[in-house]
């Protein structure tokens, strides 16, 4: 008969504290580039508001699931048997997904500003078909 030894870790606390943190700073991020993104899509859009906002909703819907399917997949904490083990855990995990979100948080800016700079190219592209006519 072996007998087994029951040791108390903080793992638990460590999901307990992980995933509201990384739920917040995703819906935060979220919340601010959406709002602004609002221009970027209006004129992307050539004013079409409509198109602009559904277009931006999708686009806040893609980066939600992204981001808490990634948080999910890191979420595994491994025997954490002391609160110097659970900050440190917490601090890597939680620091490498603020890193990973602001990588998201730079290339949907960059997706909206290539819309743009696409949208102004074929706008300047019509003027100049139009003065030529």
């Amino acid at each position: 008969m072996t007998a087994t030894i029951l040791t108390q870790t903080y793992n638990l606390s460590a999901y307990m504290i992980y995933l509201p943190i990384v739920i917040t700073l995703t819906v935060l991020v979220s919340q601010f580039l959406f709002k602004n993104s609002k221009t970027f899509m209006i004129d992307i859009f050539h004013q079409k508001e409509d198109i602009a906002m559904a277009t931006n909703s999708l686009f806040k819907i893609g980066f939600y699931l992204l981001n808490f399917g990634f948080a999910l997949c890191i979420i595994e904490f491994f025997q954490i048997e002391t609160v110097e083990r659970l900050v440190v855990a917490l601090s890597k995990k939680i620091g490498g997904f603020s890193i990973y979100l602001g990588i998201m948080m730079l290339l949907n800016l960059l997706l909206f500003l290539k819309g743009r700079k696409h949208a102004i190219a074929k706008d300047k592209l019509q003027t100049e078909e139009t003065t030529q006519l």
